[in-house]
């Protein structure tokens, strides 16, 4: 296997593995069970081979529990294992603090994708209908990574130029699509709090209904720019399903 072959799986698996059947190589520095939220499942922390590791941290800031992100050419994930069924499925809470955007950063172009900040979700669904491609790259993935790559992958993001509500395709599959929450400067430097229904941007980004809910993660990186950026995540908390619906 080639050393371009096995860079781009491993840069691919940096966008796709946020849910895994395996047990992690690594564990993460924090952050402690206020952050977590009500899943008992440790977060972790998981690098990818070929790439130097972001850091990640526990911090208080402005009086938040928040995980303090720095990235130095580098790109890692902090990922927690969940399940949670399509029925169960419903909103999301999460918040972020971002001091400054990545400059010429481009979440749709591959040798530019990266992003001061992204909440990744991961979705269990029927492989049998991956197209040959996606399932020539699971195959790779589970090769040179030793985990499964999920059906799909749903990405809360921050873009530099593009509107919000924007769904941006990975240039490298199909299967990781990127919904634009946040763009442009006017935002920075100041904590964002937002609320997602996930069932709903699940099924207007992918056009389906989605599996179950199988990994969360959060990951910043700036290894294809190769550039510095840092962040502030606040907790992640996943609401129950109002009965009412």
């Amino acid at each position: 296997m080639t050393f371009r072959i096995v860079a781009f799986a491993c840069a691919t698996a940096a966008l796709l593995l946020a849910g895994c059947a395996n047990p992690p190589q690594h564990a993460a520095s924090g952050p402690p069970n206020p952050w977590a939220g009500s899943t008992s499942e440790p977060w972790t922390h998981k690098a990818f081979p070929g790439k130097t590791p972001t850091h990640y941290a526990y911090a208080r800031l402005d009086g938040r529990d928040a995980v303090h992100v720095r990235a130095d050419a580098s790109a890692s994930m902090l990922r927690q294992a969940v399940r949670i069924e399509p029925a169960q499925l419903g909103r999301l809470r999460f918040s972020w603090k971002v001091p400054a955007l990545i400059a010429h950063a481009d979440l749709a172009v591959r040798d530019k994708d990266d992003a001061p900040v992204r909440i990744v979700l991961a979705f269990e669904g029927d492989r049998s209908r991956f197209s040959r491609r996606d399932a020539a790259l699971a195959e790779l993935v589970r090769s040179v990574m030793g985990e499964e790559m999920p059906y799909a992958t749903l990405m809360y993001v921050w873009c530099n130029e593009r509107p919000p509500g924007t769904v941006i395709r990975s240039p490298r599959t199909d299967r990781v699509r990127k919904l634009v929450v946040e763009s442009g400067p006017a935002r920075l430097g100041t904590w964002l709090d937002y609320e997602r229904d996930v069932r709903a941007d699940f099924q207007r980004v992918f056009g389906e209904k989605p599996g179950a809910l199988v990994g969360v993660a959060i990951m910043t990186d700036s290894d294809n720019t190769r550039s510095r950026t840092q962040a502030w995540y606040g907790p992640l908390r996943f609401l129950p399903v109002d009965p009412r619906h």
